[in-house]
């Protein structure tokens, strides 16, 4: 119980991750089959969905977008701010985020302890691992996408694109900023918002008799 009650938050998402993912995937499997049969072909079976451009793109889109959001938040919020939001850093003075790491800190972590090359990589780790995976998922989003436009070519007797003709195709941008904007519009409404309102509890709210212009959590 300890374990669940120290972990909670993660276990909760993952939770309501897989139920919404089995969830797209049953909808999306059903969407598409229709589809096909209003076009005249045969359904296809759950194991050809899962390799199918229709489910990987509709898929990797969104953890596309949400990777950028997450990786571009962290990056600029090292120097941007936002006077009295609680997810910008003081406006002014540094902070503890700031400040050089203490190897003899206790429980530093063990790239913390060991220095050097490892600790510069280390320092700069979750920048680098949300990046790696917008860029892996960008990949995988022009893949399905690519492969569901050629599908769709295909049963309509067309000509299929290539790499290099489908990636200035206007349907894969347009996949992707749709995905994008909504993410930059969230992260705007948080910042601003937190300003003035309040959520007693969130560590991502400040606290209810905080004035407006104190900024930070």
């Amino acid at each position: 119980m300890k374990f669940i009650r120290n972990n909670s938050l993660s276990i909760v998402f993952l939770l309501l991750f897989v139920m919404a993912m089995a969830g797209q995937f049953f909808t999306g499997f059903a969407e598409y089959n229709r589809g096909r049969v209003e076009e005249g072909h045969q359904p296809i079976g759950y194991g050809a969905y899962v390799h199918s451009g229709h489910f990987i793109q509709a898929t990797f889109e969104n953890w596309e977008s949400e990777f950028l959001q997450m990786a571009l938040f962290v990056v600029l919020t090292i120097w941007l701010r936002q006077k009295g939001s609680s997810e910008s850093k003081q406006c002014e003075g540094e902070e503890a985020v700031d400040r050089e790491p203490d190897p003899k800190r206790k429980g530093a972590p063990w790239a913390v302890r060991k220095g050097g090359w490892i600790l510069k990589l280390y320092k700069h780790s979750l920048t680098i691992s949300l990046l790696l995976l917008f860029v892996l998922s960008f990949f995988a989003h022009f893949y399905g996408s690519l492969k569901d436009e050629n599908d769709q070519l295909l049963q309509k007797g067309l000509p299929t694109e290539s790499f290099s003709e489908y990636i200035i195709d206007s349907r894969f941008w347009f996949e992707s900023f749709q995905n994008w904007q909504s993410e930059f519009l969230s992260v705007f409404a948080i910042v601003v918002l937190s300003i003035f309102l309040r959520q007693q509890g969130s560590p991502q709210s400040k606290p209810v008799d905080a004035p407006h212009a104190e900024t930070g959590e």
